[in-house]
């Protein structure tokens, strides 16, 4: 999932050296928390007007997990 995560995020920021991502062990419901930090000159691309890109980039990492019967969840930082 951490690299489906690179490959997207990679293609939208343009330092793409700040990229930092990181994972949570599993918590008590079974979800894995991805935690992504990238340059403050990039955070508007990852989000998006109204918030549209991030919300896409969830729906894709959701169902990216489902094909492998696990649960994640995004965090941008």
């Amino acid at each position: 999932m951490k690299e489906l995560l690179l490959a997207i995020v990679e293609s939208l920021v343009e330092d793409k050296d700040s990229i930092e991502i990181t994972a949570d062990p599993v918590n008590d419901e079974g979800i894995t928390v991805y935690h992504l930090h990238v340059a403050a000159d990039d955070m508007g691309r990852i989000i998006g007007k109204q918030g549209r890109i991030a919300k896409a980039i969830r729906a894709i990492m959701r169902a990216g997990a489902a094909r492998h019967n696990e649960k994640v969840m995004l965090e941008i930082d």
